[in-house]
């Protein structure tokens, strides 16, 4: 009898802590956010559901092309809880991303998405990095229609491989995955980290470190 009540016991603390590892479930059958709430919680208030509208749960962008006439030759277009306030505790966003001709997107992680990525136009060669200690490089070259999936937390990234613009939609598991630019966070930080911890890190001088950072 005792062991059948832990196995109980352990089974309800696993399926909690998966409940646990994504965005807070609804409790009801929405909760727009309200950007002018005042209240701190995780997330956002609810808007008052007698004041929501349909363009609530509405954003219309994602078959413009986005500019890639930046350094890294992509765009990334979000549609999350920013931009669709009906999104608000329901656990899922998307982005439209565009690359130039040997555009990338990156090495950067989402710290609380899983992503899956579908290529629409070109060809991408995609990858994520495994943690510590392995450190393996998982990647393929994809082509229109194929899918990729990025799971949460891990560096990943995309480069377009072709001579022409490529195109894909991604979608993540938060309406908020929130994202972290490797060499943003590393060389771009404010207040910046110390270059005798980067240089060494590194394996670089630190005049190495001064010239990185000064790009971003």
């Amino acid at each position: 009898m005792a062991s059948k009540f832990l196995l109980l016991a352990f089974l309800a603390v696993s399926v909690c802590s998966i409940a646990l590892a994504s965005d807070p479930s609804s409790l009801q059958d929405f909760c727009v956010a309200d950007p002018t709430g005042s209240v701190p919680v995780n997330g956002h208030v609810c808007k008052d559901p007698k004041l929501v509208v349909a363009d609530d749960f509405f954003f219309s962008g994602l078959h413009l092309a986005g500019n890639t006439s930046n350094p890294a030759g992509s765009k990334v277009t979000p549609a999350n809880v920013a931009q669709i306030p009906g999104l608000n505790t329901f656990g899922i966003s998307l982005v439209r991303i565009d690359y130039a001709p040997w555009g990338i997107n990156a090495p950067h992680t989402h710290p609380r998405a899983t992503e899956i990525l579908t290529v629409l136009e070109g060809s991408l060669q995609v990858g994520f990095v495994t943690s510590n200690p392995e450190n393996k490089l998982i990647t393929k070259v994809l082509q229109k229609g194929d899918v990729f999936v990025f799971p949460v937390g891990l560096v990943h990234f995309q480069h377009n491989v072709g001579k022409v613009n490529a195109v894909a939609i991604a979608a993540l598991s938060s309406q908020n995955p929130g994202v972290i630019s490797i060499a943003n966070a590393v060389f771009g930080s404010n207040p910046a980290i110390s270059a005798d911890v980067l240089a060494k890190a590194f394996q670089v001088d630190k005049e190495t470190i001064y010239d990185f950072q000064s790009k971003f």
